[in-house]
Order: C-alpha cells, then sequence, then structure tokens
C-alpha cells in the first residue's frame, strides 16, 4: 500500500509531448519495414521509408516537410518588401501637406521662397528626404512627421541587425539615441579586437554584456555566439535587400543615412556589417526570394521573414535525411516547433524515439560492411507474423478453426507451456487444474476453485521422425514483374519460423533459381532484390535439393518447388548457365534426369504453380508424375498457405 502521508498534486498539462500517449508500436512498425525488405528495398531504405511516411498517430517526415513547403509559400505569397518605403512616403507626404497648409495663409515672400522649396523636392523619396533634412519647419506637425520619418529609419534599420531591439528601445528619445550609437561603437571595437586575435577577448566580451546586455535577449555565452546571431541576422537583412529591385535599395540605402537624423548610426551599422561578412564569410550574403503578396514589411519583418525563409530551407534538409551520416537528432526541434507548432517537435521525438528502439531492441544491427540489415530476433518476429498469416488464410479457405500446424498430429514430449492464443494442443488437466488450486487458495475461503484462462497449460507434442526439406523459390524477373516476389517471400518467411519454432529437429534448405541456383539464409533471402535476370534454372536448384539430401538420409526427403515459369537454363559441366528461350531439349532433358535423381532418394516433388502458362502447366505435370508428387495452382495471396499446408500433409503422411 502506498505510505497514507504521501500526497500527490496534479496540475494542468501545459504543452509537450503527451505523458499517456501509447509507446511506439514496435510490431507494426517491423511489420513496414519486413514488407519494404521484402519488396526489395534495403533495410536502411525501409526504414528511412517508414520515418518518411510515419506511423498511425505520429506524421512522417514527408508530411511535416510538406507542411514547412506550405508555410514558405504562404510567407512569400502574403507579403512585399517595400513596407518601409511606403511608410516613409505616407509620413513625408504628410509633412509636406501640413507644411503647406501652414504656408498657405501667410502672405510674405517667405512663406511663398517656403513653398518653391516644397515644390522644387526631388520625385524620389529619399532625395525629398535628404533634402528636407536642414528645412526650418513652420509647422509643428510637419515637423513631428518628419521626426518620425527619422526614428522610423532608425529603429527599422537596428530592427533588420538586432533580433530584440524593439524591446530594448523603448522610445527614440536623444538619450536612447546615444546608447545605442554608444553600444554600436563598442561592438565594432569588440569584433576588431576579436579579429585581430586579442588575448584578453573573453574580459572584453564579459565587460561589453555587462554594459549592454539589454540589447542581446538570446544572451550568447561568448563572442563567437554573440557574432554567430548577428551574422544570420544581418545576412537575413541582406538577402532582403537583394530581392529587392534595385531602385528600392538605392533608396534605402539613401535614407539609412537619415536614421535618427545626423547620429551616426547609420555609418555605425554599415561598419558593423562590413566586420560580420569578414568574420562569417559563410553565412549566406547573396541569394534572394521573391515575394509577391499585398501585404507590406518593414526591413525587420522583412528580415524576420528572410530568417524565416533561411530556417524553413536548413529544417525541410534536416527532415529530408538525404545527407551521408544524417540522423533524426540532426532536427533543430525548436526551431521546427516554431514554425509548426509543438505537435510538430512531439512527432519528430516519437519517430526519434521509434528508431532507437528498434535500434535498443536488438531489431536493427550493423553489419561488418556498414549496411544496416535485420536482425536474427527482427526475422523470427517477421517469421510469426508471415506464419500467422498464412494460418489464417488457411482457416479462411476451408472455413473453420481447426490449425494443422499446432502439432496434434505429433506425440505428447512430456512437457508442457502456458496456453498462448491459437494453440490447439490438447490441455494438460493436471497442472491445468494445479495451477488453479494455487491460485485459488488465498481467495475467499469457501473452497471453490475456478479455472482462468492463466491457468490453463497445453501438452507439448513433436513428430517423432525428422524431415529433410528442400525450398526452392523461384527468383527470375518474372516473379517481381507479376507482383509473385513479396508472396514467395513470406512463404518462405513461414516455412522457416513453423520450422524453427515447431519442428526443430527438420533441416531447412533454402534455395533460390533464377540464371543460377544458391543456397541462402533467411535474411538474405528476407533482403533479397529482384533483378532483371533471364532464366529460370530448376535443374541447378534440383541438384543443391538432391546434395542437401544426402547429407541428411535419416530423414524424409521432402522437396517444394514454387515457380512461375518453365525451366529455359541449365547447368554446364564447367559450371556456367546455359540459357534459350523457347527452352532447349537439352535443358528439359537436363531437369527431369534431376528430378528423376531426386525421386530415386524417397522424394516425391510438389510444385506450386504460379500463374496459368499452358506450357508450364504441361511441364509441372510431368514432373509430378515421374516423381510422384503433385501439382498445386494457388494464387499468390494463397501461396503460403498452400506451401505450409502441404508441408505439414507430408509429415502427417509418415504417421
Amino acid at each position: 500500500m502506498p505510505d497514507a502521508g504521501r500526497r500527490y498534486r496534479y496540475g494542468r498539462w501545459h504543452g509537450g509531448d503527451d505523458p499517456l500517449a501509447p509507446p511506439p508500436d514496435l510490431r507494426a512498425a517491423l511489420d513496414e519495414l519486413g514488407r519494404e525488405v521484402m519488396e526489395g528495398a534495403s533495410p536502411a531504405g525501409a526504414l528511412r521509408e517508414l520515418l518518411r511516411r510515419g506511423l498511425d498517430g505520429t506524421t512522417g517526415l514527408d508530411e511535416l516537410t510538406t507542411r514547412l513547403w506550405q508555410r514558405r509559400s504562404r510567407i512569400q505569397r502574403r507579403h512585399r518588401l517595400d513596407g518601409t518605403l511606403q511608410q516613409v512616403r505616407e509620413l513625408l507626404d504628410r509633412a509636406v501637406r501640413a507644411e503647406r497648409q501652414e504656408l498657405f495663409p501667410d502672405p510674405s515672400d517667405e512663406a511663398r521662397f517656403r513653398e518653391a522649396q516644397l515644390d522644387a523636392l526631388p520625385p524620389g523619396t529619399a532625395g525629398a528626404v535628404r533634402e528636407l533634412a536642414d528645412y526650418d519647419w513652420r509647422s509643428r506637425q510637419a515637423a513631428e512627421a518628419y521626426q518620425q520619418i527619422q526614428d522610423l529609419l532608425g529603429r527599422e534599420l537596428l530592427d533588420q541587425r538586432f533580433e530584440g531591439i524593439r524591446q530594448a528601445l523603448r522610445d527614440t528619445g536623444k538619450q536612447q539615441v546615444a546608447e545605442v550609437r554608444r553600444m554600436l561603437a563598442d561592438l565594432n571595437e569588440l569584433l576588431a579586437a576579436h579579429a585581430s586575435g586579442a588575448a584578453d577577448i573573453d574580459a572584453r566580451f564579459a565587460e561589453f554584456m555587462r554594459e549592454h546586455g539589454r540589447f542581446f535577449p538570446e544572451n550568447p555565452r561568448d563572442v563567437d555566439e554573440l557574432i554567430d546571431a548577428l551574422a544570420a541576422r544581418s545576412a537575413a537583412g541582406q538577402r532582403m535587400l537583394n530581392s529587392m529591385t534595385p531602385e528600392q535599395r538605392a533608396e534605402l540605402a539613401e535614407l539609412s543615412q537619415q536614421a535618427f537624423g545626423d547620429s551616426g548610426v547609420g555609418e555605425q551599422l554599415d561598419q558593423l556589417d562590413s566586420w560580420l561578412r569578414a568574420l562569417r564569410p559563410g553565412e549566406d550574403w547573396t541569394s534572394s526570394a521573391r515575394f509577391r503578396g499585398k501585404q507590406p514589411l518593414g526591413l525587420g519583418e522583412g528580415a524576420q521573414a528572410m530568417a524565416d525563409l533561411a530556417e524553413l530551407d536548413a529544417l525541410a534538409e534536416q527532415l529530408g535525411q538525404a545527407y551521408p551520416g544524417a540522423r533524426l537528432d540532426d532536427i533543430d526541434l525548436e526551431a521546427l516547433e516554431r514554425q509548426l507548432g509543438a505537435d510538430a517537435g512531439a512527432d519528430v521525438r516519437r519517430l526519434a524515439e521509434l528508431e532507437r528502439q528498434l535500434r535498443g531492441q536488438n531489431l536493427l544491427e550493423r553489419a561488418p560492411d556498414g549496411s544496416l540489415r535485420l536482425t536474427p530476433k527482427a526475422l523470427r518476429q517477421l517469421g510469426q507474423t508471415a506464419l500467422r498469416q498464412v494460418v489464417d488464410q488457411a482457416r479462411a479457405r476451408r472455413g473453420d478453426r481447426d490449425s494443422a500446424f499446432a502439432g496434434a498430429a505429433g506425440e505428447p514430449t512430456g512437457s508442457s507451456r502456458p496456453w498462448q492464443f491459437g494453440d490447439s494442443e490438447p490441455w494438460d488437466v493436471p497442472r491445468t487444474i494445479r495451477n488453479a488450486v494455487l491460485r485459488s487458495a488465498g481467495g475467499t475461503g469457501d473452497g471453490a476453485v475456478t479455472i482462468d484462462v492463466v491457468d490453463v497449460e497445453v501438452a507439448e507434442t513433436e513428430q517423432r521422425s525428422r524431415a529433410a526439406v528442400a525450398l526452392c523459390v523461384d527468383t527470375s524477373w518474372s516473379m517481381v514483374q507479376d507482383g509473385r516476389w513479396v508472396p514467395m517471400k513470406r512463404t518462405a518467411l513461414a516455412m522457416h519460423h513453423l520450422i524453427r519454432t515447431r519442428f526443430r529437429t527438420d533441416a531447412l534448405e533454402l534455395i533460390t533459381f533464377g540464371r543460377h541456383a544458391s543456397t541462402v539464409d533467411i535474411g538474405a533471402l528476407t533482403e533479397l532484390e529482384g533483378v532483371w535476370e533471364q532464366g529460370t534454372n530448376l535443374h541447378h536448384a534440383l541438384l543443391l535439393a538432391g546434395r542437401h539430401l544426402r547429407r541428411h538420409p535419416d530423414a524424409q526427403p521432402v522437396v517444394l518447388v514454387v515457380t512461375d515459369g518453365e525451366p529455359t537454363a541449365h547447368l554446364e559441366p564447367d559450371g556456367e548457365a546455359e540459357f534459350n528461350y523457347p527452352p532447349l531439349p537439352r535443358t528439359l532433358a537436363k531437369t527431369l534426369a534431376e528430378v528423376d535423381a531426386v525421386a530415386r532418394l524417397g522424394a516425391a516433388i510438389t510444385v506450386f504453380m504460379l500463374g496459368e502458362d499452358p506450357r508450364l502447366a504441361a511441364f509441372v505435370d510431368l514432373v509430378a508424375r515421374r516423381s510422384g508428387g503433385r501439382v498445386l495452382a494457388p494464387t499468390p495471396d494463397g501461396l503460403g498457405a498452400a506451401v505450409v499446408g502441404d508441408y505439414l500433409r507430408s509429415r502427417r503422411r509418415r504417421h
């Protein structure tokens, strides 16, 4: 019982990953990986595909990337970059209009001279602002509007380069402007000392932050972090300027000299940009973007928009995982949540956790050559899934719920095990009753004993005779082309799992045959890629099957052949394969001779014919008659049930 004095506190969930979210579904993830691998993808490629698509309840990397591009497009379609120029023009028009209204009632020559000055202003905004820098305004409203132009330019130029300047610069009085000018001068001096390799740069940086830290809410830890932040912002501002027309850039360059009046802030900012370009030449100072919207942005807002675009581009590259050594840990989750919200960060964390668990649970491993591969544990789980699907197909086909693979045809081993869903072995009644009694001993005391599903044990059975099984599967291109590749692999996985878990004394040999035949382990067959290769060399496959049977003379021989084409290749004595279509008489004769050799070892060959080729049907009928075997023609989806069912039928027949 919990400590009675312990107190628990509950509060509102304030966002982040859902603490009640279920853990990653490793079984579903492994099934997806297995399907991709069996279709020809490498394990590494299958993992990338899984992460791109995601799982139920978790958005994949592809969807997140699409959302990034949509956000990028919205920024460009919604905005334009001439907001500051537009505001300056509006303030200038207001100032000139107010001044004219003030001068109009005055009949003096001075008033007419001032009107002539206003009439002679250059048509361009920057030129007009420059001409009026020394103008003695009569109208108080006009003077205030012009002062707003100078303040606006100063704030926008600072906001273009310093992300937190708006919070630090509460007003634009003379004292505030003097503090900004002093900060810029000290900053340029600090950067010059850093560029020259000054030994006391850390002390200088600390002193600078004590004096001017309020202008830098990002709170850099050293001078390099400070330069990184400033260079990224300054480069974004430069990219914004690159995106403007030449006329707009020229106007802004001229207007920048009027920032805060004749304060010297513009010159200090130009010097700062020069230092940042020199210290961080790797930043993107040259690219541009096309903005085609109607909502105007100021210099600071435009710089932030360009920074957002750069961040979106970087995130898209990180989510793409296409560069060498890419990992989900490379993704900047803070940036992703800034752009797409907290749910996007949670999705990536779940995908990263899924990848870690696939490796941590020993389902993926590195091969000696550095490639990724499925572990034996993963192959066993895939085999279990494949066998379960085969059994389900067999049940659906028969219309009942009997399970032939469960070992009922075997003999009891004397041991038992807890019942699992799908088992059809007989109950071990004494052990089941004993389990129920022991479980009920601490019950109500009324002496009643009830049997629960957790009490049930089944008697293990086993076949007393061994079998040497050669499963020969066609890997010619037609198997890939006609959609039979994955069913063939699932069948092999199901057979492998069945024999390894239920009939452990049986010896299974997996043999693939295309132009040549070869023996493979289940991992190699699962990861085998379909390649364009002409030839169906059943002759070579039966040679290898016969070798396997001779290695196990005390075992019942079983040969199962899965193919969708008649033999078109045979093996020559020198080891070369001769191919011809239509098949040469020599190819058919050599193949049938090997059928006879296998039959002499006591094996009846069962052929699983895929497709409806009349020539193939005639040939496999001949094989069955000469070997005492039979021919089955399942659909691709029913292949696994047919192969496993025939193998179990042959085992029951031996008892």
